[in-house]
């Protein structure tokens, strides 16, 4: 598939995006990795601009987006809520077609996935989904990328999710997984199991690729995995959860004993950060020789840069 294919599309999630089309762009940033390390300079956003739009604090998924456009010459122009009357004086619909106007593409992390839905209907430029209270798209696409580093072939290899199953990542990590034929089994209490509606959708995809969609609240389910993932158990907005969070996911805390029971010496460890340690995952295991929480960060910067590349 050529980059050309893709022009002008968005990444509001993994559900409208095709087995080839993911592969395409894991192939891509594989490949913008290994350009970076040898130094291989390209220019290919100059002249292009990116509006990142973001209502939630981050890390990661700022640097990746700044760093990424800007080392391929383009200038983003980060704005944050305080920034511009997004949803505030001005309805979103309003700021999209603006900014759609100025801007080569627009990035948004916040709170409603509506609200890049809208981004992305009145925008008329591609529109990035850099983490909205039900999905997480490029946190995914950078974690297959480190299973591909780790395993080579993904397909048929089981993947773990511990802890709140309706999650973003969670969410985004079983839409993926039925789109690659990865195993993807979510470990969570009852009260935090994922939502039928969603797995009901992603059923056909796991059936076409293979893939095999679980969710259940016993720990034992480890066995056989071929990474282990977690995330905080009380995501920005949920402060106020906070105790009963605690108390509900605390039994499905990563420990290097539930590591053990996956019965696989080569499992990995995955968060997608910030973590808590101590808390979701303890320090021997997110510090120890299992763990590839770094590389998955790094992987964030080269499957967004991927992305903008196929999208502009």
């Amino acid at each position: 598939m050529k980059p050309s294919d893709l022009k002008g599309r968005s990444l509001i999630n993994w559900k409208d995006w095709s087995p080839e089309e993911i592969k395409y762009l894991l192939e891509l940033s594989h490949s913008v990795k290994k350009s970076l390390r040898l130094k291989d300079v390209h220019q290919r956003f100059l002249g292009k601009t990116l509006a990142m739009l973001f209502e939630k604090r981050s890390t990661r998924t700022r640097c990746a987006f700044e760093t990424a456009f800007g080392e391929e010459g383009g200038h983003p122009v980060f704005l944050s809520s305080s920034d511009i009357q997004l949803g505030a004086k001005e309805s979103i619909e309003d700021t999209a077609r603006v900014l759609g106007r100025m801007f080569s593409a627009i990035e948004f992390r916040g709170y409603k996935q509506e609200t890049v839905e809208i981004l992305a209907r009145e925008s008329g430029v591609p529109v990035y989904n850099g983490l909205t209270d039900k999905f997480h798209p490029t946190q995914a696409l950078a974690d297959v990328m480190t299973l591909e580093e780790v395993f080579g072939k993904v397909a048929g290899r089981t993947l773990c999710f511990v802890g709140d199953g309706r999650n973003n990542v969670a969410r985004s990590l079983i839409v993926i997984s039925s789109k690659l034929g990865i195993n993807c089994t979510v470990i969570c209490p009852p009260e935090l199991a994922t939502e039928r509606d969603l797995l009901d959708e992603v059923a056909p995809w796991a059936a076409a690729s293979g893939a095999k969609i679980t969710v259940t609240g016993d720990l034992s389910a480890v066995a056989g995995a071929d990474a282990v993932y977690t995330d905080v158990w009380v995501s920005m907005g949920e402060e106020a959860q906070r105790d009963a969070r605690v108390a509900l996911l605390t039994p499905y805390r990563v420990t290097e004993e539930l590591m053990a029971k996956t019965g696989n010496p080569d499992a990995i460890f995955l968060h997608c950060l910030p973590a808590v340690k101590g808390e979701e995952v303890t320090v021997p295991v997110i510090e120890g020789q299992r763990s590839r929480v770094w590389d998955q960060a790094e992987n964030r910067k080269h499957t967004i840069k991927a992305i903008m590349l196929a999208t502009i």
